[in-house]
């Protein structure tokens, strides 16, 4: 028997972190009819969902304490410890057996595995499940998301995933959705690079760059970045899908798992260093098409 398994559209939700995926994703389960709490560090960033009919806590405690299933995404695997195991203010202080915890963040593997670990030990589950497709695809609801964790409590919360995304894979045990997520940001992250490369050669040579897309977006160079982000480039829209400082945050991540088997990633390690050079000029808190920017001005010194 799933012990996990009776979430059905009763079941008290609670999700923290609402920035510029969370706010949309959360709101899907509004929509679908869910009783929500919300928590986020600055609360105004929560109002939205108030606004609709969401309770807005004060802490991740809180939340957990007015839930059955808690999600999280936040920005970095430091602030996905302490959302989780702040002994005064934590999800796991007010964790008692049944939950099932979600966490969305791109964070690290072997946290995630602690996490699960914990969980455990209080009779509840802990999935690691990070997404890709941007804010696009968060408000879409067409996400990927890539999961990580004990059966039972995936095969529980996939009718929740089926609210916030389109591709939906359980991976394997805990860590796996975050293992995956690497591979997706190692992909991502040498496509980047070749999108921004291309259109700055389009546009020296004196091209017509939204001509070019018809072109190359039909054929076999196309991407997701190719046809969501080369559009934002074109129209000068830097503004973040997906931030610029968490984007070299999860390249630093799969590069650390990289160090630990003894592989190297030579076009990941080249990412990173351009995606840090776009940080110092100032960027980082852009979205990933930004990397256009710092290119172009290397190109003109």
């Amino acid at each position: 028997m799933n012990p996990f398994a009776d979430i059905d559209s009763q079941t008290p939700i609670g999700w923290i972190g609402t920035g510029v995926m969370g706010v949309s994703m959360a709101g899907h389960l509004l929509e679908a009819g869910y009783q929500l709490t919300v928590y986020n560090r600055t609360a105004a960033k929560a109002q939205p969902l108030v606004d609709r009919g969401a309770r807005l806590a004060q802490t991740p405690a809180e939340v957990a304490r007015n839930s059955r299933v808690v999600f999280t995404i936040v920005g970095y695997p430091a602030d996905v410890d302490d959302v989780y195991r702040n002994p005064e203010t934590g999800i796991l202080s007010a964790t008692r057996p049944g939950m099932i915890l979600i966490d969305m963040t791109t964070s690290r593997p072997s946290l995630a595995v602690e996490l699960s670990e914990a969980a455990r030990g209080l009779g509840a589950a802990a999935i690691d499940a990070p997404v890709s497709g941007g804010d696009i695809g968060a408000r879409n609801a067409a996400l990927s998301i890539m999961v990580g964790g004990d059966d039972q409590a995936v095969a529980a919360a996939e009718k929740l995933f089926a609210h916030l995304g389109k591709t939906i894979v359980h991976q394997g045990p805990a860590g796996c959705g975050q293992h995956t997520k690497m591979v997706n940001q190692t992909l991502i992250a040498s496509g980047m690079i070749a999108i921004c490369e291309a259109l700055l050669y389009a546009d020296r040579v004196g091209l017509d760059l939204p001509t070019v897309l018809k072109s190359v977006s039909g054929g076999a160079a196309s991407s997701w970045s190719l046809l969501n982000l080369a559009p934002r480039i074109i129209q000068g829209d830097f503004e973040p899908g997906f931030y610029v400082e968490h984007f070299i945050k999860d390249m630093g991540i799969a590069l650390e798992e990289t160090k630990r088997m003894g592989i190297q990633l030579p076009g990941l390690e080249l990412a990173y260093r351009l995606y840090q050079t776009v940080a110092a000029d100032g960027w980082s808190r852009k979205g990933t098409q930004s990397l256009y920017l710092s290119l172009s001005k290397s190109a003109k010194s």
